[in-house]
C-alpha cells in the first residue's frame, strides 16, 4: 500500500497568555473523548523559564484546526529538586491497562558537560484529569545499554503485552567534526506498564552519512503489518516510515512516509515528533512544524492507496 498524508493545517503555537505554553509547544498525543468526535490533545509547551510542561486542548476532528478549548494550568508539571524530570516535562504518550489510564512521559535535567540528560517516567492519570507520578524515578532505568539518556517513546498494546519502541542515546560528540548526539529507537515490552523487559534490540537506525537523531515512534497495524511513523535528523527533522511483520524487526522506506516539507510556512523547514492515530476508520497525524514546533503543532489526514 500507499500512503499520502492531507495535510488540514496548524492546530495551535505558542501563547504568551498559557503559562505553560508561553514560548514554545511540541510533542503532542491525541485521544478521543468516549465515543464523539471531540479529541483530547496532550501538548507539550515551555513556560517563560524554558521549562516544558504539559497541557491540554480539545479539538473536534471534522473541524481540527479550530481549537474548542484550552486548559489555563498545565495538567503535569516539575519534578522535584534534583529529580530526573526537575527542569521538564514532555513527549506525552497515553495507554491504558486494567481500566487505569497511563502516561509516559521524558523528563529533563540539566547537567554540566552536556547539556541535559533525560529518563523516561510514568504517571497515573486521576479522576480530576491531572496526572500522579507512579515513580519518582524513571520507570525504565538506566543499564548497561542504554546508559546515557532515555527518550521519546510510543508504545502499542495487543493482547497480553504492551509493545514499547523507545529513543536509547548511544553517545555524546566529543569533537567539533561530531554531531551533538546520537540516539536510535529500540525496542521494549511488558504485562502491566511498569515493568519492563529489553534486550537491546534496536528497530530503527541511521542509514543516512548526516544522520545523527531518530526518535519519537508511532506505530499502528493495518491488515497484519506494524507501520511506524518515526522523526529523524539530519540537518533538520523530517519524518520517516518503517514496517514490520513482527513489530520488533523493522524495514525502513522513508521514501514510503508520504509526508514531506511544505515549501513555505511553519512546516517548511522541520516536521517531527508525529502521532498517529485512528478515528472511526480514517487515520489521522499530529506533528511539529520548524524550530521542534515553536512555530506549531499540525494535524494530516491520511490517504491510502492500495497497490
Amino acid at each position: 500500500m500507499k500512503f499520502e498524508w492531507h495535510k488540514l493545517g496548524k492546530i495551535i503555537s505558542c501563547n504568551e497568555d498559557i503559562p505553560w505554553m508561553a514560548t514554545w509547544t511540541g510533542a503532542s498525543y491525541a485521544r478521543r473523548v468516549d465515543n464523539s468526535n471531540l479529541y483530547e490533545i496532550f501538548v507539550t509547551g515551555r513556560d517563560n523559564k524554558n521549562r516544558s510542561k504539559i497541557g491540554k486542548i480539545i479539538i473536534d476532528i471534522t473541524d481540527p484546526t479550530k481549537v474548542l478549548h484550552v486548559d489555563k494550568n498545565e495538567i503535569f508539571s516539575l519534578g522535584d529538586l534534583g529529580a530526573f524530570d526537575e527542569n521538564g516535562v514532555s513527549y506525552p504518550w497515553l495507554f491504558t491497562h486494567n481500566n487505569e489510564t497511563y502516561m509516559l512521559y521524558v523528563g529533563w535535567r540539566p547537567t554540566v558537560l552536556t547539556p541535559f540528560t533525560l529518563g523516561l517516567g510514568l504517571a497515573k492519570e486521576l479522576c480530576d484529569g491531572l496526572f500522579q507520578r507512579v515513580s519518582r524515578a524513571p520507570i525504565l532505568p538506566l543499564n548497561n545499554e542504554d546508559y546515557l539518556s532515555i527518550g521519546s517513546c510510543g508504545t502499542f498494546k495487543e493482547r497480553d503485552k504492551i509493545r514499547l519502541y523507545y529513543t536509547s542515546f548511544l553517545k555524546w560528540g566529543t569533537s567539533s567534526g561530531e554531531h551533538k548526539h546520537y540516539y536510535v529507537i529500540k525496542y521494549a515490552e511488558s504485562s502491566d506498564g511498569i515493568h519492563w523487559e529489553r534486550n537491546n534490540h534496536i528497530c530503527i537506525n541511521a542509514i543516512y552519512d548526516d544522520e545523527f537523531s531518530i526518535c519519537r515512534p508511532s506505530v499502528i497495524k493495518i491488515n497484519d503489518v506494524y507501520h511506524m511513523w518515526f522523526s529523524y535528523r539530519g540537518e533538520n527533522y523530517s519524518l520517516g516510515y518503517a514496517y514490520s511483520i513482527d513489530g520488533i524487526n523493522w524495514i525502513r522506506d522513508d521514501a514510503k512516509a508520504g509526508i514531506a516539507h511544505s515549501n513555505i510556512g511553519w512546516d517548511s523547514k522541520m516536521q517531527c515528533y508525529s502521532h498517529v492515530f485512528q478515528h472511526d476508520d480514517d487515520y489521522y497525524m499530529l506533528y511539529c512544524g520548524n524550530n521542534y514546533g515553536k512555530e506549531g503543532v499540525g494535524i494530516a489526514k491520511l490517504n491510502i492507496i492500495h497497490d
